[in-house]
């Protein structure tokens, strides 16, 4: 078996044919579903040389930015690099042709909790999700296993057998989100300063111990284990979910974000679409279809088009200029825009200081399997979660996080592992497994603390050795694993980054979910919003708040700010004073030129 996992070896992209510039349409490939398809009462789809707004990619922010725009009567043209939309959602049967496999997103808990995604009402179009019968697990060495059930006190029942309290402390959480989760979700997914969302939650944060509940949320979830929990199963299943992200256990606010992700799957589940991950993309694409919009796969933008401080459209890397008549919305990484898409003579000489210390997310390194029967988990209750999270405990993920903060490879990295048939039956044949895991890998490789010489070189055989030590923590917890390996495939971060540009050597998360580049200092300090330097452009990727995630909310956040920009007396009003506002904090007007203010 070659790493690829069938005929492609590692660190090779995927067979790409020509691809066609005629518009895509939903429903053509492989995993996708059914659902409405556009009428032909429906307006003229956009061309090169009529849109009033241009989507740079096809990702699920570009896709959701697009359909809000097409909801208000705009003519809306997306161009996506690859032959198919989807950006980081999209699924193939490239491991086994009887396989579904996500290529990258696979659990989607911040899609159905996003207000962004939920308005579009995408069951109409096609769109099913599915549930495990557990929403996570996290086996430990002791043959414990915490679960987290979307019954609240099924969880807490599993975390009173790790220590005792431990149930009652976690329906305590529950119930602060419970209080507070909806207008927190609110107060997230809207621009910086969320005006309205942030009052409400205010008044609700007085009645709930704001101070005390605040200071909690910025802890670092190993103190919050301490503080909150007598055994490891309610510090476990909260640490890992921080994990997600690149935090260190002992991150200040890494809290927050575990918290967050456990609470949205207690109250909503981690749910996949049926079919694959690509169904939810392809739902995005028939009802931006059924709007007139038009998604046009396999052309490159080269270059924004900026005339006196405004952005007039965009140039394709075959030299075709698109116009845009109203707005360009950049569903990519702010290192991708500023200073490549739009050139530093468009933007102010503090933005390049200021971007010259973005930083990225961590890289991540991903395996795919083709499993002749059910993962064999020492520990029963993991066999029924959808994701299952693999460290020894606390120690273990800071050691793996300590490995990481100081460019080593990890000898035993801390996995999360999505069982994707036992989510959605129909991914695989009865009886089998489609499933991954996934870890995360430094950027700049210093060295490689198992011993064995890797060292950032991501070529066939170093792709190998490293899937091998992720199989090997699933072997730990699951003996017999490896016998039930059909295919496999193995995707590094240029792998990843191939398929995706916007995952720049694998960072998935458009940046990193640290404090220091949050809120309104996301991507650069004095953002927040989607407005940029540049008039009539929109930053829409997760490099914009609220950041990454499967939730579109940077898309619709950047959709908006385009309808605000022409919309009547106030809005007019109110947008020029928010972007000059932005500018003045990220060092000047438009039309500043380096080596000015």
């Amino acid at each position: 078996m070659t790493p690829g996992g069938t005929d492609r070896p590692a660190g090779r992209s995927e067979p790409q044919s020509d691809p066609a510039k005629a518009p895509y349409t939903a429903g053509t490939g492989p995993t996708t579903g059914t659902g409405p398809t556009a009428a032909a009462a429906h307006p003229r789809p956009a061309t090169a040389g009529d849109a009033d707004a241009v989507v740079i990619g096809a990702g699920p922010n570009g896709l959701v930015a697009a359909n809000i725009l097409a909801d208000a009567g705009w003519r809306v043209l997306v161009l996506e690099t690859q032959p198919a939309p989807g950006g980081a959602v999209r699924s193939d049967r490239g491991v086994h042709p009887d396989y579904v496999s996500d290529l990258f997103s696979s659990f989607h808990p911040l899609a159905v909790a996003s207000p962004a995604i939920g308005a579009l009402g995408l069951e109409q179009y096609g769109l099913r999700w599915s549930h495990a019968p557990a929403v996570l697990a996290h086996p430990l060495p002791d043959g414990s296993c915490p679960v987290l059930h979307r019954d609240a006190e099924r969880t807490a029942e599993s975390l009173e057998e790790t220590g005792a309290g431990d149930g009652e402390a976690y329906l305590r959480l529950v119930g602060l989100w419970d209080r507070l989760g909806p207008e927190l979700i609110q107060a997230l997914f809207t621009p910086f300063p969320p005006v309205r969302s942030a009052a409400v939650l205010a008044a609700r944060l007085r009645g709930a111990g704001g101070l005390r509940l605040m200071r909690t949320l910025l802890l670092p979830v190993r103190r919050l284990g301490e503080e909150e929990f007598t055994g490891s199963g309610g510090p476990m299943l909260l640490a890992g979910c921080a994990l997600h992200a690149d935090f260190q256990p002992e991150s200040p606010a890494s809290t927050a974000f575990g918290w967050l992700l456990a609470m949205i799957g207690q109250r909503h589940g981690w749910p996949v679409p049926e079919g694959g991950a690509q169904a939810l993309t392809d739902a995005l694409v028939r009802r931006l279809e059924a709007k007139g919009g038009t998604v046009r796969c396999g052309t490159e933008v080269r270059r924004v088009v900026v005339r006196e401080g405004r952005a007039l459209g965009v140039l394709t890397a075959d030299g075709e200029p698109v116009r845009a008549r109203r707005a360009v919305l950049a569903d990519v990484p702010a290192p991708a825009l500023y200073g490549g898409l739009v050139g530093w003579e468009h933007l102010p000489a503090r933005l390049r200081d200021d971007m010259r210390r973005f930083q990225w997310d961590h890289a991540t390194f991903k395996v795919d399997w083709a499993l002749s029967g059910p993962i064999p988990w020492a520990s029963p209750a993991a066999a029924g979660a959808g994701t299952v999270h693999l460290a020894d405990g606390m120690d273990h993920l800071t050691r793996h996080t300590a490995q990481l903060a100081t460019g080593h490879l990890p000898d035993r990295p801390f996995s999360l592992l999505g069982q994707m048939t036992t989510a959605d039956p129909g991914r695989s044949p009865a009886g089998t497994e489609s499933a991954w895991a996934y870890t995360h890998v430094p950027h700049q490789v210093r060295g490689d603390a198992g011993g064995e010489g890797l060292d950032g070189d991501w070529g066939p055989a170093a792709a190998e050795t490293m899937a091998r030590r992720v199989e090997a923590e699933v072997e730990r917890r699951a003996p017999g694993f490896r016998d039930r390996i059909a295919a496999r495939r193995i995707l590094a971060p240029p792998d990843l980054e191939r398929r995706d540009q916007n995952l720049w050597h694998g960072a998935v998360n458009g940046g990193t979910a640290g404090i220091h580049q949050q809120l309104f200092l996301r991507p650069v300090p004095g953002s927040g919003r989607p407005e940029t330097p540049v008039g009539g452009l929109y930053l829409a990727s997760a490099s914009a708040h609220p950041g990454g995630g499967v939730h579109g909310a940077c898309g619709a956040n950047a959709a908006r700010a385009a309808l605000r920009g022409r919309g009547g007396v106030v809005r007019q009003t109110l947008a020029p004073a928010l972007s000059a506002l932005q500018r003045s904090l990220t060092g000047g007007t438009a039309r500043s030129r380096p080596g000015g203010t």
